[in-house]
């Protein structure tokens, strides 16, 4: 479906703005949607010279979509993390784990991508050794940015953090995404394969039709 990812983003860009309503901090909701805004500008110009897999668009359409709900409710106060804490009996609001595993698991699947088609690499364990570390290394950078917004913003800075007291918050974060980045090596690294084979000869059509 090649208007598929025109399609995704309309959602993602109507979840963005319905986001926008009333968010609980305008300030958290800036920060919490700024990575949407960074990822659709290489998106966006790339689209036409070099398509994804439909499978890579649908993960960054959901990874959008956490982020949009985190940005409205605040990462401690989304529902669905208030709904786990009544339903398995968890002391604190978990939702900012799955945002965090999210944030393994989608750019482990982009990363994988864009080293099998851009570069010489082959599936094997230097390419899963390469893209873990690479999540690891997104995540981490992600805690730094937050330890600075966290010193500039001072007690304001408490609903974009989203600490709820837990001292091992951010030892969670990156554990979080590490086990994301290999969940999602684990299940659909074979599917990736496969869309990637048929883009490939999709786009070589196109260009043999000009």
């Amino acid at each position: 479906m090649k208007r598929e990812p025109l399609v995704l983003l309309g959602v993602v860009l109507v979840a963005v703005a319905v986001s926008a309503i009333n968010p609980r901090s305008w300030g958290t909701w800036a920060l919490e949607v700024l990575p949407i805004g960074i990822a659709l500008v290489p998106l966006a110009v790339s689209y036409k010279r070099f398509r994804l897999t439909p499978l890579t668009y649908r993960l960054i359409a959901v990874h959008a979509l956490i982020l949009t709900l985190g940005a409205h409710y605040t990462y401690a106060e989304v529902p669905l993390g208030a709904w786990m804490q009544d339903w398995f009996g968890f002391e604190r609001n978990h939702y900012d784990r799955i945002g965090h595993f999210a944030q393994g698991f989608v750019p482990a699947v982009v990363v994988r991508e864009l080293l099998l088609r851009r570069t010489p690499l082959v599936p094997g364990r230097w390419l899963v050794t390469l893209i873990i570390f690479v999540c690891l290394g997104v995540s981490g950078g992600f805690e730094v940015f937050e330890g600075f917004v966290g010193m500039l913003g001072g007690d304001g800075a408490a609903d974009y953090l989203g600490t709820q007291g837990d001292q091992w918050d951010t030892q969670w974060d990156m554990t979080m995404a590490l086990l994301g980045a290999c969940s999602a090596l684990l299940l659909f690294s074979r599917v990736q394969d496969r869309e990637i084979k048929l883009v490939e000869v999709a786009h070589e059509g196109e260009q043999g039709g000009r």
